[in-house]
């Protein structure tokens, strides 16, 4: 059975050695039996060892209520057995058949209008209806009943991206758990009234059946934020048990193999809280899509470190990226010449143990038809199938090499990011639109890339207080514990960065009164009294666009206005701005000494290039080590340490180092140690250095 916390790997299949994982989601029945061998023999050329299969199979398993056909699965399965090619089995509950929802339109979930999602697309199931629970349950029994003692399958793909369509229902079943949901959390109404500040537009509720999900209440009006923050955490939390449903109904037929659903970990999304949902699988698994143009790389390489973090350091599974293009975007850029490789090592390189694409063959109807895969519409004879077959080549020479079951090297600095901070900031009454939690913390991630610093991404309730410096980027939920966590982490010598729209409420979203930020002003040794919030001139003629800061950096969309500091403070910088701005001459960055350690306080946006500006002043007054000429922060460097039974940085233990060019022009560089991998790389054995071309990439081991 499934016991919380544990982490299980995926075994290889019986007398394989240990490999990286590499494959994709591989959908046989879209395609006539006949193709079948075609695709495991170019599956073996590609060097392909894992695939998911079944996932949106739910219609050819059970094509009527009660009649199950495991033949054609059975087939496929053995006939990928047999090449060596382990399965991934999913519960294949991600969409229901036409026939279900026919039968029980009740299943279907309802926008906060009312009006119901009718099938046609997927996910068109509401988390909480116990009616769907009962048939996705009576599939993963067949399922697990049927496939308990096949060799070939050696894990479990619980369901697929749970709350990409269906995160928020508005149904009475919805109603009815959430009503529960808030009976559970608070105890009673009262609770209830006081975390939602219900006092406020006559809101007070003396029942639990008096709580409704946030449906319409109009153009332009605006829903109680402590109800909505709640009924996303409840949103999270209702997919979350419809998962553990199944997955302990799988489990308890298969308790030895290891079960897991892919996560939409990227450089904004926050559907679900991974972090918490990181404790309910048994080996954490995401899907990322690149976004176009400068920031593709750095995105990845964040939100790959985030997915790291949940994992906490155990090797991850990359479930879907793509060869190419996407289809769900207004324009879908195709990947430039060596961002496949690249793409897929940058995942590795941040503790991917496993790099698998959506999907294998490219489906020739339906609506992904042209999303890209590993086998495209042009079939084998294709720059993309040439790509793939690298890198298959390349993540089996890795394997061997001994990268599986080493983890990313610890970083200095880690990054700190609260999914419910986020979704706090989500609501259309605050200070600025253009602000939200997760506006700041990649932008913190590149500033430290432009300084030759790969930092960590830690979830808030991970432990980012162990590293030597951290950063709370617009952490606008505090917590008294989490607050109490950074006083004490300074004080006990920590090296703190808070910024603005830090520390504002608590964990109900109630403000911390007596000035921002309200519970960590003792840290900071800093207090403002309004903030700032910064627009656009273009839209509102004369209207505050950017203060001018005296370091020579540029402050937009959100400042604070300090008006008082502690003894103990140092001002960094301060604003440079007319006097009717009532702005110059405020400080903007300041250094606090609080105990042991130092806090610094950056109270307005300054964006990726005002902060890497800014921050080796700070770096340097705060003790911290950084190397602005190392290539110019041209380079993204991350080690993977460990494995061979050692642990991180124990002599014995292996070492590869991963060097990715972060620009659109050639890099020459310093190599050391065994040249693994050069793509997009030429390296001068002599001279001891290699110029990496944009998109390339270069491994060394030690």
């Amino acid at each position: 059975m499934f016991s919380k916390g544990r982490y299980r790997w995926p075994e290889p299949l019986k007398g394989d050695k240990p490999r990286i994982w590499y494959g994709g989601d591989y959908n046989p029945d879209q395609w006539p039996e006949e193709v079948w061998d075609e695709d495991v023999r170019l599956m073996r050329k590609a060097k392909v060892n894992f695939v998911s299969v079944g996932i949106f199979s739910w219609a050819r398993i059970e094509p009527r209520e009660g009649e199950f056909d495991f033949g054609w699965l059975d087939r496929v399965i053995d006939k990928l057995g047999r090449a060596g090619i382990a399965v991934d089995l999913a519960s294949a509950t991600a969409s229901p058949p036409m026939w279900l929802t026919q039968a029980h339109p009740e299943v279907l979930w309802r926008n906060e209008k009312g009006d119901v999602c009718w099938p046609g697309a997927r996910q068109h199931w509401r988390p909480t209806s116990p009616v769907f629970l009962d048939y996705a349950l009576r599939l993963c029994r067949a399922m697990a009943e049927h496939y308990k003692d096949n060799p070939y399958v050696v894990s479990w793909h619980v369901g697929n991206e749970y709350g990409c369509h269906n995160r928020f229902d508005y149904s009475d079943d919805a109603m009815r758990s959430f009503q529960n949901w808030c009976k559970e959390r608070y105890g009673t109404i009262d609770a209830v009234n006081d975390a939602w500040g219900t006092a406020f537009w006559s809101q007070s509720m003396t029942d639990f059946s008096q709580i409704l999900p946030p449906r319409y209440i109009g153009e332009g009006n605006f829903m109680n934020p402590g109800k909505l923050l709640d009924f996303k955490r409840f949103s999270s939390d209702a997919l979350k048990k419809f998962y553990c449903a199944e997955r302990d109904e799988l489990s308890r037929i298969t308790p030895d193999k290891p079960l897991t659903t892919n996560f939409m970990v990227s450089e904004a999304g926050s559907t679900l809280d991974y972090d918490d949902w990181g404790r309910e699988v048994d080996f954490v698994s995401n899907d990322h899509y690149f976004t176009p143009g400068r920031s593709h790389l750095d995105g990845l390489a964040y939100s790959s470190s985030l997915v790291d973090g949940i994992a906490r350091k155990r090797p991850w599974l990359l479930m879907e990226n793509s060869t190419s293009a996407v289809n769900w975007r207004p324009v879908n850029y195709a990947k430039e010449p060596g961002q496949l490789v690249r793409d897929a090592l940058a995942h590795l390189a941040m503790g991917a143990d496993g790099i698998c694409f959506f999907q294998w063959r490219q489906s020739t109807a339906g609506a992904e038809k042209f999303h890209s895969a590993m086998l495209p519409h042009a079939g084998e004879d294709s720059a993309v199938f040439r790509d793939v077959r690298q890198l298959g080549g390349i993540l089996e020479r890795l394997g061997d090499a001994g990268v599986p079951g080493t983890r990313l090297s610890k970083s200095d600095v880690a990054i700190v990011v609260d999914y419910e901070s986020q979704w706090a900031t989500e609501h259309t009454a605050t200070p600025t639109q253009c602000v939200r939690h997760m506006t700041e913390p990649f932008d913190w991630f590149r500033a430290f890339a432009d300084l030759g610093i790969t930092a960590d991404v830690v979830p808030i309730r991970g432990h980012w207080d162990d590293y030597d410096a951290a950063v709370l980027p617009s952490v606008y939920l505090l917590s008294d514990e989490d607050s109490r966590r950074a006083r004490e982490y300074v004080r006990r010598g920590g090296r703190l960065f808070v910024t603005y729209y830090t520390g504002i409420a608590d964990e109900r979203d109630r403000v911390w009164a007596g000035g921002y930020p309200g519970s960590i002003g003792d840290v900071v040794g800093v207090r403002s009294e309004e903030f700032v919030p910064m627009g656009s001139s273009a839209d509102n003629d004369g209207a505050l666009d950017h203060l001018r800061l005296s370091n020579g950096v540029v402050a937009h969309d959100f400042a604070d206005h300090i008006t008082s500091l502690a003894d103990t403070v140092d001002v960094l910088a301060t604003y440079q701005a007319g006097e009717f701005t009532g702005m110059d001459g405020v400080p903007a960055i300041t250094l606090n000494r609080f105990g042991d350690g130092l806090a610094a306080y950056v109270g307005c946006r300054l964006g990726r290039s005002g902060l890497a500006s800014s921050l080796p002043d700070l770096l340097d007054r705060m003790g911290l080590k950084h190397d602005p000429d190392v290539e110019g922060g041209r380079l993204l460097r991350v080690e993977r340490v460990g494995g061979a039974g050692h642990s991180e940085g124990a002599a014995g233990g292996n070492r590869f180092t991963f060097l990715f060019n972060r620009t659109m022009a050639p890099v020459e560089t310093a190599v050391s140690g065994h040249v693994l991998v050069a793509s997009h790389a030429t390296i001068d054995e002599d001279r001891h250095n290699a110029m990496i071309e944009p998109n390339g990439v270069i491994v060394t081991a030690r």
